[in-house]
């Protein structure tokens, strides 16, 4: 009886109860899972897939190196906002330790023109569209409502509302889609929306994806698949790849090798060149794992097991990409070791701009809430500040 759970009143003797989890994962049909695509393997072996030649990235020496260097920094960028959070600098971190090569890979992938919609884990896309570590911490520490201009980096702010930026990014598609009968002479342009298995069980996915289907909009789903919605297992989710979710809506789904930074940029190019071009929405399943915790809030151990997390060392994406660049020859030891002492300046630079982060004031505040003045929140401003005044001594002044 095959995922099915029986009440314990309909038990035999010596039976017991199987948690739902574990039978539900007994039933998940990865055997019907899409080709899995991948040009790097584990131990740092290269094999690049024609089919996706809309990879322009290239595999020399300096292409590859600079791919390293973004996940490199990343990483340590995370290291370093988990400490912070850790020493009370921050309120709250999102790390991604794993998801180094999605998140790099489908950056690199993107054009100035095209527009991303992350979650709020999307640290590494946030770096390849030009933000910097400084302005993402500043969200964490609480000092902004936002963390930077949408605009200035075509980069959405992030979205801590479970999958609403999916339906935001197929809105801004068909937009584009708009734009373009309005003016032939804008590029082309795709957006992206970033989530994570969680998310797509999500009734807001269903009906960006119907809605992206419906309209052929240039849109590119982007569900970075780490195996953990918080505490619960992706089998738990899906009696099918995710991937393969695409198919009721009528458009592609691709499963790649969420560890592979390079099969990630393939993939991701092809996919936007795609919806660019008038081709409509794709969905790629990067197939990866999330090696820290949901957040700093979060205990792993508490639901994962320490089996499984061994499992998915060995495939570690930054691992593979330098065993490949150590053993074909396409970087020497004082690559790695200048790139060690960059990461070491940047973790430094950003301790630095974190712990010289200031509050906004009061007014500030009040003031962000409209684009003019506005009569309400001046007066609960004056109400605010008048109820503050009343906790200054007499003859004390201003503190």
């Amino acid at each position: 009886m095959t995922g099915t759970r029986l009440p314990a009143a309909q038990l035999r003797p010596g039976e017991t109860a199987e948690p739902a989890y574990i039978a539900d994962r007994a039933v998940t049909d990865q055997d019907s899972a899409p080709p899995m695509v991948q040009f790097l393997d584990a131990n740092g072996r290269l094999a690049v897939d024609p089919a996706y030649n809309g990879y322009s990235g290239g595999t020399g020496p300096e292409r590859l190196k600079q791919l390293y260097r973004d996940m490199y920094l990343l990483r340590r960028f995370d290291q370093e906002s988990t400490a912070l959070q850790r020493q009370g600098e921050l309120a709250l971190w999102v790390p991604l330790t794993g998801q180094e090569a999605a998140q790099i890979g489908s950056g690199r992938a993107l054009q100035s023109q095209d527009y991303a919609f992350p979650t709020y884990r999307e640290h590494g896309v946030a770096l390849t569209r030009g933000v910097r570590p400084a302005q993402i911490l500043g969200l964490f520490r609480g000092i902004t409502n936002g963390g930077w201009d949408p605009r200035e980096y075509n980069f959405h702010l992030y979205t801590l509302v479970l999958a609403a930026q999916t339906l935001h990014a197929v809105g801004y598609a068909m937009g584009i889609q708009r734009d373009g009968l309005a003016d032939p002479d804008l590029p082309p342009a795709a957006s992206v929306a970033y989530f994570g298995d969680g998310a797509s069980s999500e009734g807001d996915v269903h009906e960006s994806m119907v809605f992206a289907a419906s309209f052929n909009s240039p849109v590119v789903f982007f569900c970075q698949n780490n195996h953990w919605a918080i505490s619960v297992p992706s089998s738990v989710q899906t009696r099918v790849p995710l991937a393969q979710r695409a198919e009721g809506y009528g458009f592609p789904g691709i499963r790649v090798d969420g560890n592979d930074v390079l099969a990630v940029e393939a993939v991701t190019n092809w996919a936007l060149e795609r919806a660019r071009s008038g081709g409509g929405p794709v969905l790629i399943e990067a197939f990866t794992y999330r090696m820290s915790a949901h957040t700093t809030a979060d205990d792993p151990s508490k639901y994962r097991l320490t089996e499984d997390e061994a499992q998915w060392h060995p495939k570690d994406p930054l691992a593979r990409l330098e065993k490949h660049l150590r053993s074909s020859g396409k970087a020497e030891e004082d690559y790695f070791d200048a790139l060690t002492d960059e990461a070491k300046t940047m973790a430094s630079e950003l301790r630095r701009d974190v712990l010289a982060m200031t509050a906004p004031s009061l007014k500030e505040r009040f003031a962000s809430v409209y684009a003019e003045p506005h009569p309400l929140i001046q007066e609960e401003l004056k109400s605010w500040q008048d109820y503050e005044s009343g906790f200054v001594d007499a003859g004390a002044g201003d503190r």
